[in-house]
């Protein structure tokens, strides 16, 4: 491993993961997907520095990171919107900036909305892949580990040259995001009243939130079929109801199977504003006839 080429983490954050695109396929395995919670905002840090989309890189949740580059690179952030600055020069969200070796890059709390950044690098996060994605995977533990103090990650050899964008438009999260869903496939287990009572009302995000899931709170939904349900296979956007009525959204490191009813799902495009989501934020979730475009994992 060159040693001039790496990015050496001197703080972590609360918590700062490798993710690309994940790891799909593979539950028979009993691994879940993975990958980066908020795709969009992966894909978009990736273009921004010249990277292929599933090229891997930092997701940042809640902000915190102080890293040095030890060899020239771009960067570029996206996702939530921390206060960023490159040794004493803030930096702007959705841009890509350079960075000469020896600079420090420190990101604050984010301060809007928002739960978890992406800091893409020229060349990516050059470690090993594991089924075939460099993701990491906090409910199998496949990938690496956490962040931690003094973590060196190596970098992929950078082939962007000179980049011709200076910022890209990204529109703000919504107060309350709306997410689209697709019933089923148990919607038949619960009152006729259910979808209704699901769709009309805001719910609130709990503290019980990470990238397996989000339990969230507000009316509970009433099961019509009281018996129990065989485990089957689950899928990211889920939203599975345990018998206390109030659902649990899946996220990318979701178990494979489960044994509660999915009243739903989260189509693919309303899953980077799930994502997004802080404990205390409120959403709403809005029927669509258009199918989800995840396969049941």
């Amino acid at each position: 491993m060159n040693p001039r080429r790496e990015l050496l983490i001197h703080h972590p954050g609360t918590l700062t993961l490798v993710q690309d695109l994940g790891r799909p396929g593979h539950a028979s395995l009993g691994v879940p997907p993975s990958g980066a919670a908020d795709p969009s905002a992966l894909k978009l840090a990736n273009r921004l520095v010249g990277n292929p989309e599933n090229t891997a890189a930092l997701e940042i949740t809640l902000g915190g990171l102080i890293a040095e580059f030890t060899t020239g690179r771009w960067l570029a952030l996206t996702g939530a919107e921390p206060p960023a600055r490159l040794d004493d020069t803030p930096l702007a969200a959705n841009a890509p900036h350079f960075a000469r070796p020896g600079q420090i890059l420190r990101l604050e709390r984010p301060s809007c909305r928002g739960l978890r950044t992406y800091l893409a690098i020229s060349g990516g996060i050059d470690v090993p892949p594991v089924l075939g994605s460099r993701s990491t995977d906090l409910m199998s533990g496949l990938g690496p580990p956490p962040l931690r103090n003094g973590t060196r990650l190596p970098l992929g050899p950078s082939t962007a040259a000179a980049l011709n964008v200076d910022i890209a438009p990204v529109p703000g999260p919504a107060p309350t995001p709306t997410l689209d869903i697709v019933p089923g496939p148990r919607d038949d287990w619960f009152i006729p009243q259910a979808l209704t009572l699901l769709t009309s009302n805001e719910y609130t995000v709990t503290s019980e939130a990470n990238r397996i899931g989000i339990r969230l709170s507000g009316p509970a939904l009433t099961r019509r079929e009281t018996t129990e349900l065989p485990s089957e296979g689950m899928m990211t956007g889920a939203l599975q109801v345990p018998p206390t009525g109030l659902p649990i959204l899946f996220l990318n490191d979701h178990p494979t199977t489960g044994g509660y009813p999915v009243i739903a799902v989260v189509t693919t495009a309303s899953l980077p504003s799930a994502a997004q989501l802080v404990p205390g934020d409120t959403l709403r979730f809005r029927l669509t006839t258009s199918r989800p475009s995840q396969r049941w994992q």
